[in-house]
């Protein structure tokens, strides 16, 4: 059976903020599956901040996506056709499936996943991408202690929400930085954090101080910008800063605004790491078991902001970086 497959192609290079006309929107024929190859219908895509860097040209932690190219993108679906000894049809798969309704790959970075254990969009979340960079960022990295104080900047995010959940598990006083009263009311009723900063309607550098009296001991970075600048000067002796995103300057057009107060980071004996969760890609399963029990008793909990239709993913994409979304931002391409 043939296929029409929609597919997003970056291109040009976006200068600033996302646009549709980045894009080239292509229908064509799915590929059948060769000798060790798999045809997957995509069901969910993941929608990501670091998404805005991959389509920059120059060197980074992975390749940019070349003009031509299907949009990279990781998603959850379907297996239509297999010839690919370790996979089925039927089976449901996550990977980097692009941004398109089928694909056709070589099963390599392909992962079953179980629908009976969570909802397929979890394995995008709490259980995919964003939670692994949580659970290692925080734990590998920020190593934070029973009693110390954790302070996470886009609290309400994917990454965000489940950095500071990890940290009450392990016993962390825990402050989220999010913009809007409803997300912050969300971190403090339903997920446990002892305090939340509305950055957008609170001087975030005086708010700090009631909940941090002893200072930051762990900062997880998700914005950069001026937030980065205002929790390096409130750091704690030996406090341990990860840098994992800065969305407030992926579109910028003027260049990215470093830290102006660093040298908090020598008067503290303080250290800042830049993190990627591929480095860890070795470490998913031992992650992904443990945060499975923490889910499984109730101990993270997840939150999902799902937008309909593939046609719809250059506008989607923008909600990241207006701060609409609400939990993880996934984009539904077609039913299971």
């Amino acid at each position: 059976m043939t296929f029409t497959n929609h597919q997003f192609r970056l291109a040009a290079r976006p200068v600033g903020a996302v646009k549709r006309s980045d894009f080239n929107y292509v229908e064509e024929p799915a590929r059948a599956p060769g000798d060790n190859e798999v045809l997957v219908k995509t069901l969910y895509l993941s929608l990501d901040p670091a998404m805005r860097g991959w389509m920059n040209e120059g060197k980074s932690y992975i390749a940019p996506v070349q003009l031509g190219e299907v949009m990279r993108a990781g998603g959850v679906g379907k297996v239509i056709e297999s010839r690919h000894p370790k996979f089925s049809a039927g089976d449901f798969v996550s990977g980097s499936l692009g941004v398109q309704e089928y694909a056709t790959l070589d099963g390599k970075g392909l992962t079953k996943v179980d629908p009976s254990v969570a909802p397929l969009p979890v394995y995008l979340g709490t259980f995919g991408m964003p939670g692994m960079t949580a659970y290692f960022g925080l734990l590998d990295i920020g190593k934070p202690q029973p009693g110390e104080t954790v302070v996470v900047s886009g609290a309400a995010g994917a990454v965000g929400t489940v950095v500071g959940q990890i940290a009450k598990i392990k016993g962390c006083r825990v402050v989220g930085i999010a913009g809007g009263k409803a997300k912050c009311d969300y971190l403090t009723q339903s997920l446990g954090f002892d305090a939340a900063i509305d950055y957008k309607a609170e001087d975030v550098k005086k708010a700090l101080r009631q909940p941090c009296p002893k200072g930051v001991d762990v900062y997880f970075d998700n914005v950069g910008g001026d937030i980065l600048d205002i929790v390096l000067t409130q750091l704690a002796r030996k406090a341990r800063i990860i840098i994992c995103g800065a969305i407030s300057q992926y579109n910028s057009t003027t260049g990215v605004k470093g830290p102006a107060n660093y040298l908090s980071l020598l008067v503290n004996r303080a250290s800042m790491t830049g993190m990627v969760v591929f480095d860890y890609a070795d470490r998913y399963a031992e992650a992904g078991r443990e945060m499975a029990g923490w889910y499984k008793a109730g101990q993270l909990k997840t939150r999902e902001d799902i937008v309909d239709g593939l046609e719809t993913f250059p506008e989607t994409l923008l909600k990241l970086f207006s701060g609409e979304n609400f939990g993880k931002l996934i984009l539904k391409v077609a039913d299971g």
